[in-house]
């Protein structure tokens, strides 16, 4: 009888099942914090590399000309390129530029939109994730040059 008390009365595991219980959804719980700012992270490059993009256009920069005049091809080349320095791959596919357009019903502006599918480190954990989602960033920018 005095064993059965003792061995009820004994806590010298609890502990260790107790981390074993809350271990997995508190980790489940900071993974997610981390991905979301990876995520929010991705979204503020992406708005960046746009800005860039459709200031790069409208000043006529070196970097989307070609002998001087406005390029596409250039251009999406800047913008990949200023995006693969933030660890983002983006194609052509991800980009739309255009050199004259009408941003809030003003004419003469330069814009970029770009599209990008995120990916997360933990798919099978994060399913909420798991397929990606779809982020875009946009910017405009008034024509500088000829």
């Amino acid at each position: 009888m005095r064993h059965r008390r003792s061995f009820i009365r004994d806590t010298s595991g609890a502990n260790a099942v107790e981390f074993a219980l809350l271990s997995i959804p508190l980790l489940l719980m900071l993974m997610g914090v981390f991905e979301f700012g990876r995520m929010y992270w991705t979204q503020h490059v992406l708005e960046e590399i746009a800005s860039a993009g459709a200031r790069c256009i409208g000043v006529l920069q070196s970097g989307c000309t070609k002998n001087g005049v406005y390029d596409s091809a250039s251009t999406i080349s800047y913008i990949s390129g200023r995006a693969a320095v933030g660890g983002i791959p983006l194609t052509a596919a991800n980009i739309t530029v255009n050199n004259n357009t009408t941003c809030s019903g003003l004419t003469g502006f330069s814009s970029v939109q770009v599209s990008y599918t995120f990916v997360t480190v933990l798919p099978g954990f994060l399913s909420s994730l798991a397929d990606g989602p779809h982020l875009n960033a946009g910017a405009c920018f008034p024509n500088q040059g000829a």
